[in-house]
């Protein structure tokens, strides 16, 4: 599809108000959802190759000071340069269904509420979970799955602790 020349750049757009963008010939419309759409992809391509060259300069060294924080998931701040870097490796929990509904089958059958221990939907709140006494927690175990989430690298300048 070749692009009449008098298309709009992309940083054009940014500043031409939208009722002009809306009166613009529908040639011209059909041209710049193109461009959009193909800088779009370019961009979500750009940030996937940057993502991957931040987990390679930063993943390794992360994952040594989660260790020697005792942490296998959450935020570690390493400096480089003049910037603290901070990597942030979320965590995410799956729970079996079916064992969380034999689970509250137990608890009801014991005569307590559920409710105090669980979601409705059958999905455990760590914060729920990290609160319970040992008895009750590993009657969970089973039905409890921990895994990492994306790393996420964030650049500070040093002295901005935010």
């Amino acid at each position: 599809m070749s692009y009449p020349k008098n298309t709009p750049s992309i940083d054009e757009m940014l500043n031409l108000p939208t009722g002009e963008i809306a009166q613009l010939p529908v040639e011209l419309l059909a041209a710049m959802q193109h461009e959009i759409t193909e800088a779009s992809r370019q961009m979500r391509a750009v940030a996937a190759r940057f993502n991957a060259a931040l987990d390679v300069r930063y993943a390794a060294r992360a994952a040594e000071e989660r260790q020697i924080a005792g942490k296998d998931t959450g935020i570690v701040r390493m400096d480089d340069g003049d910037f603290t870097v901070v990597a942030d490796l979320p965590k995410r929990v799956d729970w079996d269904q079916e064992s969380l509904a034999i689970m509250v089958e137990r608890i009801r059958a014991a005569g307590d509420d559920p409710a105090e221990y669980v979601d409705i939907t059958f999905k455990v709140p760590e914060r729920k979970y990290a609160a319970w006494p040992d008895a009750i927690r590993q009657g969970f175990e089973p039905a409890r799955t921990v895994r990492p989430g994306a790393l996420k690298i964030e650049f500070r300048p040093q002295g901005d602790d935010q």
